[in-house]
């Protein structure tokens, strides 16, 4: 190979894959794009604290006791709570993540995803974020023992199971089509497995 190809060569490789310095050197989004994805990052975290914050925060910290829960490591169901409503933390934070990143948009229904986010933990189950607050509750109720917050947390499973059954699946349907048709063949709604191939 000739002297000026090969010098070509590093040159064109780090046009196609820029180092980590060049990417922040020489920024490839433009200020558009930029105000774009930071005002999707605003609506995120309102929607958060609107709806998953309200639901699985705010109302048992308010009503239910968990304010005055004191944490004891030597008491294993405290350990479970701090534990599964970690987990749970984990699990709503990874999903919203993901609806902007692939499907820039949000979790509120008014403010959806646009296109059908099946990455990530949506790989295993339809509905993780839902399975996120719904863990976080169940840990809640076992770090502060207290039967209105257990019924709480039943209530809250059944209005989600009732709402992506009358309204979200249908909506999706709607908007996704046959796509979505054949992720919820292959995905189940609440209990995690492995992905099928798709036919």
């Amino acid at each position: 190979m000739p002297a000026a190809v090969r010098d070509l060569v590093p040159a064109a490789r780090s046009q196609v894959n820029p180092s980590p310095l060049e990417r922040w050197l020489v920024p490839t989004r433009s200020p558009v794009r930029i105000v774009a994805a930071a005002w999707l990052a605003l609506r995120s975290v309102f929607w958060t604290l609107a709806l998953p914050g309200a639901v699985a925060f705010y109302a048992p910290w308010r009503y239910f006791g968990v304010s005055h829960a004191s944490p004891d490591l030597s008491n294993p169901m405290h350990v479970a709570g701090l534990v599964v409503a970690a987990a749970g933390t984990a699990v709503l934070v990874g999903c919203i993540v993901e609806f902007a990143r692939t499907g820039r948009g949000t979790l509120s229904p008014l403010d959806p995803p646009r296109q059908l986010v099946v990455r990530g933990l949506y790989r295993y189950v339809r509905n993780p974020m839902y399975l996120g607050v719904t863990a976080i509750v169940l840990g809640e109720a076992l770090l502060a023992p207290s039967m209105p917050l257990v019924c709480y947390w039943l209530l809250w499973f059944g209005a989600a199971n009732s709402f992506i059954i009358g309204y979200e699946e249908p909506a999706l349907e709607r908007q996704f089509g046959q796509s979505y048709v054949e992720y919820r063949r292959r995905v189940g709604r609440w209990i995690p497995r492995r992905p099928q191939p798709a036919l």
